[in-house]
Order: structure tokens, then C-alpha cells, then sequence
């Protein structure tokens, strides 16, 4: 009885949750992607960086 008394309550709850638009997923996405594109070509830089210093001090 406690399981169908949580999962009435979960569905009530899903009820009142705003959800976002497709226009602000497409938004949100494109930040998080472009953030993650971002920082992976940091990384790769500072990589590529130490890379060549320890290669030049070898």
C-alpha cells in the first residue's frame, strides 16, 4: 500500500512541474554543449602544451 501511496504522490507532483519549451531545451542545450566544446579545446590546448614542455626539456 506505501509503494501506490508514493507513486500517486509522484504523479501528482509531475502534475504541477513546469516543464521547459522546446525553445528552452534547444537554448540550454546549445549552452551546454558550446560550454563543453569549450572547455574540452582548453584542455586540449593546455595538454598539447605541457606536451611540448616536456618534450622540449627531455
Amino acid at each position: 500500500m506505501h509503494l501506490w501511496r508514493f507513486l500517486k504522490s509522484v504523479f501528482a507532483e509531475l502534475k504541477i512541474v513546469r516543464w521547459p519549451t522546446a525553445r528552452e531545451n534547444r537554448r540550454d542545450s546549445s549552452i551546454v554543449i558550446s560550454v563543453s566544446v569549450a572547455f574540452a579545446l582548453f584542455f586540449a590546448l593546455i595538454d598539447w602544451g605541457v606536451q611540448a614542455l616536456i618534450t622540449w626539456l627531455a
